[in-house]
């Protein structure tokens, strides 16, 4: 018994090696295709009367929002044996992008960076649907989750380093470095597509996770509209914010004294930060437990953003301390629903479906606000003092998702009581013996 029980341990590791591994790899090679543009100032250069990188920008994320839109049906309905196809034409298609935005003259390679957002759109929930639905769930989709965060500034030190000590144009330095990262993500897909089926023990704890047609799609949001109209735009907002701070950082902050990797490195920490307190979460089989506590967390997170952005000018902080308490405020209430929250949400109400219908949603909302809030400013001619507007915003984001998270909070409590009959007892308030076992 003892020694079958070591065994079982050993195989959980080894998973976590080789799934959380290739998981945290991959999505860091999708930055690789997406993200190393950011780097660059593109200053001078306009586009139809805007500012050229805020055009280059929006067009991508333009890309980017139509295949979340249609990911809401691919991803819900994309079947096991079709996933690495999926994976690896996306991944080609992302490429040869970048070769088009270097090869076409600007202004009018932009549309190069629709397609590069369009093929990239859906990578995520593909990823994650590799990895969904298990015991050690949390914990893979953890280091995917801060793979977002280390790999934002990753992305932006390697177009530094590749403009500044190799001399590649702003224009051919997103093709470079994603021709060497095509490759390997390619390797990381095919051993995700090797991973072993969810064991009968992971589909007793985290639920089967089958495809969702249109018809099971509408069913599920009607059910839970409440909780999830509030949860859907709380990431909205977030997800606006996290777009400004990653897409426009050498904007906000001056960094012209600073290392070329200051980005990767505070980003190392935050990443390191946010890995430790979601490995934690391993150990809540509970899984209405589980929510409670990512909403708690969630929440303290927005307030922290509420109260450094408000009170900056008296807290006179260092711009790296800054940007350090902003970048793990944010991606502590992003991340939680990027990664773990709604991999409980399905085990906790026994929902018959999978993550990816929930993450393109959310997506496709959020990134569509960034869309729309770009234009905006572009439209408008609005000049804009970059650290000033994120201030004002990461203010008003926290206060306004501290409220939505809490009322949310309350009403998955709620939900649950009435699904499951929980008596408001000392043994049972947090849990269900049949479904949420401790």
């Amino acid at each position: 018994m003892e020694q079958c029980k070591k065994n079982k341990q050993l195989s959980d590791l080894l998973l976590i090696l080789w799934a959380g591994g290739a998981a945290l790899l991959s999505y860091s090679l999708v930055y690789a295709l997406r993200k190393p543009y950011t780097a660059a100032s593109f200053e001078g250069l306009t586009f139809l009367g805007s500012d050229y990188k805020v055009a280059v920008t929006t067009i991508q994320i333009l890309g980017y929002v139509i295949a979340k839109f249609f990911g809401i049906k691919i991803i819900s309905e994309l079947r096991k044996e079709n996933r690495f196809r999926f994976f690896v034409g996306s991944a080609i298609l992302a490429e040869c992008a970048l070769i088009a935005f270097g090869l076409i003259e600007a202004p009018y390679n932009v549309i190069a960076m629709f397609i590069n957002g369009l093929s990239l759109g859906c990578m995520w929930g593909v990823i994650f649907s590799f990895i969904e639905g298990r015991k050690v769930t949390d914990i893979l989709a953890s280091l995917l989750g801060v793979s977002m965060v280390f790999s934002s500034g990753l992305a932006k030190s390697f177009g530094l380093f590749a403009m500044n000590e190799m001399n590649i144009s702003q224009f051919w330095m997103p093709a470079v470095i994603g021709g060497f990262a095509l490759p390997l993500l390619v390797f990381m897909g095919y051993m995700l597509k090797k991973l072993p089926h969810p064991t009968a023990e992971d589909i007793a704890l985290r639920n089967e996770r089958v495809i969702l047609d249109g018809k099971g799609r509408k069913a599920l949001f009607k059910k839970y509209a409440p909780i999830l109209s509030l949860l859907f735009i709380g990431n909205f907002m977030l997800l606006v914010l996290r777009d400004i701070k990653e897409d426009f950082l050498v904007n906000i902050l001056d960094m012209s004294n600073q290392s070329s990797w200051m980005f990767a490195r505070v980003d190392t920490i935050v990443t390191l930060i946010i890995l430790g307190i979601f490995a934690l979460f391993i150990f809540f089989r509970s899984n209405i437990r589980a929510l409670l506590w990512l909403m708690t967390l969630v929440i303290a997170g927005c307030l922290t953003m509420t109260y450094v952005s408000f009170h900056y000018e008296r807290l006179d902080l260092d711009p790296i301390v800054w940007l350090f308490i902003q970048s793990l405020s944010l991606y502590i209430a992003y991340l939680t629903f990027q990664t773990i929250f709604f991999d409980r949400f399905i085990a906790c109400f026994r929902i018959k479906g999978n993550v990816g219908f929930f993450i393109a949603m959310i997506d496709f909302i959020g990134y569509l606000g960034t869309v729309t809030l770009l234009s905006t400013k572009e439209l408008l001619s609005v000049e804009v003092e970059w650290f000033a507007l994120f201030n004002h915003i990461a203010c008003i984001v926290g206060a306004t998702c501290t409220i939505m998270f809490s009322i949310a909070g309350i009403l998955i409590y709620r939900k649950y009581n009435k699904t499951f009959n929980v008596r408001n007892t000392k043994n049972n308030i947090y849990i269900n013996a049949q479904y949420n076992t401790i």
